[in-house]
């Protein structure tokens, strides 16, 4: 099985390759409502999904569905414009595929963005949230991204996860956006399976239990990332209050996420402006 997967990640590794000038050295994973982000990289080369073999597609509206590689703030980047997730159908291991190649062609600093619903009363749509630590539901339910054969030549079996997001890299950005003024909450994300948002019950627990923050990504990213040695920056937008105690005219829509997102994007760009320059 591991010879399998090399081999599906040296074939798009080498289509990568072929398509492209550049040699990144960071990646970026674009969220829900957040690809406009990728307009800001200079001199791209730019490579629909389609086009690798074996990337999973993205089948979700507000995911661009490529890969944005170039300069930005002087560093090469390669911008994942959309993501794969556990609800399309995808298995952990197809999810987490594109972390896997931007591994193997050499990244090795992973900045995460997602879309979340806030549960932290102090949050509002369209504040930001550093991410400190996680709460993985899926993979405590089994559904674990390294499950089955693991590769040594990658890393250990049993990998740590006490600090899955830099410490160095989380006070980096606390302290770009304090000299930007920038409002830059940090907390805990709760990762879920999806598609169906929340009940409130299920809000209230997470929140009981320290979840600042929920959605449907990430975490699967994150934990393959840290397999492998790779440093970890998440970053969150609050896209939506999350309900807690639900109202008749109360509701949660996907085109509410993709509106803030919007919004946010001129926010979280000058965050990671600030950045990159120093990594």
């Amino acid at each position: 099985m591991t010879e399998a997967v090399d081999k599906t990640l040296e074939t798009a590794v080498a289509a990568i390759r072929q398509r492209t000038r550049y040699m990144p050295q960071v990646g970026l994973v674009l969220g829900s409502g957040l690809s406009d982000l990728a307009n800001a990289v200079k001199s791209a080369d730019v490579i629909p999904y389609a086009e690798i073999p074996h990337w999973p597609a993205s089948t979700v509206i507000g995911h661009s569905g490529q890969l944005v590689i170039g300069q930005l703030e002087g560093q090469t980047v390669l911008v994942q414009q959309g993501r794969a997730h556990f609800y399309e159908g995808y298995s952990p291991a197809q999810v987490v595929f594109p972390v896997r190649v931007m591994h193997a062609l050499g990244i090795h600093t992973l900045i995460v963005t997602n879309a979340a619903g806030g549960i932290n009363r102090s949050f509002e749509p369209g504040d930001l949230m550093l991410i400190k630590d996680h709460l993985n539901f899926v993979g405590i339910a089994g559904n674990n991204p390294l499950r089955g054969p693991n590769d040594e030549r990658i890393g250990p079996r049993f990998p740590d996860m006490t600090q899955a997001y830099d410490p160095a890299l989380r006070r980096l950005a606390l302290e770009t956006a304090a000299a930007q003024g920038l409002k830059l909450h940090e907390g805990v994300y709760a990762y879920v399976a999806g598609p169906s948002f929340e009940t409130s019950a299920e809000l209230r627990f997470l929140h009981l239990i320290g979840a600042d923050a929920v959605g449907m990504s990430t975490v699967p990213s994150v934990i393959v990332a840290r397999h492998a040695g790779m440093r970890v920056l998440g970053i969150s937008s609050i896209t939506n209050k999350a309900i807690l105690d639900p109202t008749s005219e109360a509701v949660v829509s996907h085109e509410e996420v993709l509106e803030t997102g919007k919004m946010i994007v001129p926010r979280l760009t000058k965050l990671l402006y600030g950045l990159l320059p120093q990594l």
